[in-house]
Order: structure tokens, then sequence, then C-alpha cells
């Protein structure tokens, strides 16, 4: 019995373990019309990821680094900003997967400084009228952007050196700050995008797991969806093949941008702090593995379940938002109505943007390091929708290979 038990346990590792095969669709309609704008240098440099249950077209075009002439490519860092707010959502489920949060719980109820909120009325010369807030504050309101707080908190002014999203200070101390300062509307009654709301979410996940958030993700994400790459302090060594930031024009050759204020250089140094709003610096083979697991209903391609279906299903895959807004779930746009056809993800600051689709197992990704216009955005679109119209040879789609430890 004890063999059988053992030989059960190998098989059920192993099948954990498995990598599904992905096939390269041999199709070009990305780069078919993204590489006259590089040609052009309009765009520097970009890649593209259309997926359709197990088929994918993998596009890298233009360069990393256009003075260096150094290729785009999977395994080149970048910034990518706001979807940093999605890998907060993932962390807020698996505490309420696991009953140690409800989404319904004040936020008072882990920081207790939240507990007396104070809405500005007006603010005329100078003069803030305030209010004291009549509605509780709950943990769902700080992560789908109804709580009512500005997009920055005063620790993370871009105006200053050392401040913006990966500046700044602790979660904790953001959190904290937030709480004793007026907040814009009375939660729960209206939308405003806001990378403060997240800040105050992770630091609900420090209080019930007593680890840093960045840490607890570190252990709970990244390392069990194998995303080596992604971390909030990139080396040396990856800073040297970064995708670069670029300005665009109207019908001109981008130029390059040293930094933003949002996020300025030195990028690993003492004075960048994690933050869940915006800062988590990745690679286009990492970003997949993190939507895949999305899109695969909490299960990673490596095999390793993340979250269950129905965590998935219900509290990030569709809206957490009030019927009379918009659609926004737990640090990620999604629908009000799930279907067939809707889509769920998110964008950062820079250009980047991954939508997944779970009913389809459908997927796009999308990387650049740009500011400015993106005339050729109506025809990546087009791109994708003569990709996910093909006729899918589905021979192999299921075969799996390869192990991981």
């Amino acid at each position: 019995m004890k063999k059988l038990l053992c030989l059960l346990l190998v098989a059920f590792s192993l099948a954990a373990t498995a990598q599904k095969k992905v096939i390269e669709s041999k199709t070009s309609f990305a780069k078919d019309v993204l590489q006259p704008y590089v040609e052009s240098g309009e765009l520097p440099g970009a890649i593209s990821i259309f997926y359709n249950n197990g088929v994918q077209e993998t596009c890298c075009v233009g360069y990393a680094n256009v003075e260096q002439k150094r290729p785009i490519g999977l395994d080149n860092v970048y910034m990518q900003c706001s979807q940093t707010k999605g890998f907060c959502g993932v962390t807020i489920a698996k505490l309420v997967e696991e009953g140690k949060i409800s989404l319904d719980d004040p936020v008072s109820k882990y920081l207790p400084e939240f507990k007396e909120l104070w809405v500005q009325e007006s603010d005329k010369d100078g003069v803030k009228v305030l209010r004291k807030a009549k509605n509780v504050l709950t943990v769902c309101m700080v992560l789908n952007h109804t709580g009512g707080f500005p997009f920055e908190c005063s620790a993370k002014r871009a105006d200053v050196r050392g401040g913006g999203w990966s500046g700044g200070a602790p979660l904790r101390q953001i959190a904290s700050i937030a709480a004793g300062s007026p907040i814009m509307f009375e939660p729960g009654t209206r939308d405003l995008y806001s990378n403060t709301g997240i800040d105050i979410g992770a630091a609900v996940v420090e209080v019930v797991t007593g680890m840093k958030w960045e840490d607890y993700l570190k252990q709970e994400v990244l390392e069990p969806l194998g995303m080596k790459s992604t971390w909030f302090w990139p080396t040396d060594k990856q800073l040297k093949k970064q995708v670069e930031m670029y300005d665009t024009h109207d019908k001109a050759p981008a130029t390059y941008r040293l930094e933003n204020g949002w996020q300025q250089r030195p990028y690993n140094d003492s004075h960048v702090f994690a933050s869940a709003g915006a800062g988590l610096w990745t690679t286009a083979n990492d970003q997949l593995k993190f939507y895949k697991m999305l899109m695969n209903l909490g299960i990673g391609d490596n095999g390793v379940r993340i979250l269950k279906e129905e965590t998935v299903k219900s509290i990030l895959a569709v809206t957490t938002r009030p019927d009379n807004m918009g659609g926004y779930s737990l640090g990620l746009n999604a629908p009000r109505v799930d279907g067939d056809n809707e889509w769920f993800g998110h964008g950062g600051a820079w250009g980047t943007n991954c939508m997944v689709n779970w009913h389809k197992k459908q997927l796009k990704l999308w990387v650049v390091q740009i500011n400015g216009p993106q005339p050729w955005n109506d025809k990546v679109n087009k791109a994708a929708e003569k990709f996910f119209s093909q006729t899918i040879d589905m021979s192999g789609i299921n075969a799996y290979t390869g192990r991981t430890k």
C-alpha cells in the first residue's frame, strides 16, 4: 500500500509540473503591420504575442535600444508599471480563498487608522472643507478603485527626486499617510483610479500574513510560477539589457528618454520601495506565465495551481464594483458580465498590456516602453482579429513536454 501511495504521489507531482507544449503559428500578422513603423523610426521596438488555445504567434520587432541596435526580445526586462496591480489582486484573492480575508471586511479591521476618514467636499483658495465619511471603507473598495483615494499620496510626488511609484515609503507607511489625508468622495459611491488604494490592499496583506507584501508575492506567486526575472529591484546585469524608454512623435522618429519622474534611475538602489500600484519589472516570458495562469483559471502552464477556478471566475475575471460603475475586479480590468467574448487583464503606463479570455483560452500580450502617440494600435488590433479568426490545427496541442523542479 505504501509503495502504491508513493507511486501515486510521484505521478501527481510529475503531472503537476508538466510543461504544456506551445505550437508556433508560423504567421506574421503583427510583424507585417509593425515593421514599417520600425523602419521609419516611429516605433523603437515592440513585442506582440497572440495565443489561441495552444497556438501562438510571437513577434519581436525592432530594438530594446535603438542607438545600440540591440534587438528587443522575450527576456529583456522592462517596467510593467500598473500591471503590478493584478499581482496585488491575486495575493488578496489567495487570502480570500483561504478564509483569512473577506472582501466586505472593513479595512480598519486590519489597519485601525482607517476607522475614521474625512471626505474633502471643496477646496477654494487653498482652504479645504472636510466632513466625516459615512460609509465603511472595505477591502474590495481599495482594490477596485472605489475607495475615494487620489492617484498617489504625498509621499510619492513625481516632482520630488526619489519620489514616484518605486520611491516614497514602505507600504505600511503609505497606508498610514493615506488614512490621515482627505479622500475625494464617499467610499463606494464613485470610482477614481488610484495606486494608493492598491498599496493599502497590499498593506492589509502584510498585516494578515506577517510578511512584507513583496515577499508574500514572491513566495506564493512568482516562485511557484517560475517567474525568476520579475522583481522590484532588477539586477545590474538585467538592466544592461532593459527595454529603454522612448518618446514617440507624429510621423517622426522616436527620441530616447533617460527616465520618467514616476520611476527614476537608479532603479535598484535604496530609494526604491515596493509598490503594489506600480513598480514591478518583468520580461515578456515571465508576463506570459502570470497571465496564462489567469487564463487557465488559476493554474500555471507549469502545472502549479495558484488559485482555485472559482476564485478566478468570481472575483478576478468579473467586476467587483457596484452596478452603476464600469468594470474592474481586484487590480484588473474586468467585464460586468462574464461571457465567451469577454476579456480581463491590465495595462501599464508605458504602453504594456495583456488581456486574457478564459472561455476560449486566448491571450493578447503587448510590450513597448514608450510615451506618446501609437498610430499602429488599430492595425495591431486588426492583426489580432486575423489571428484569432484562423482555423486552428489542434494536432499535438494537448501534448506535454519537459519537466520542472
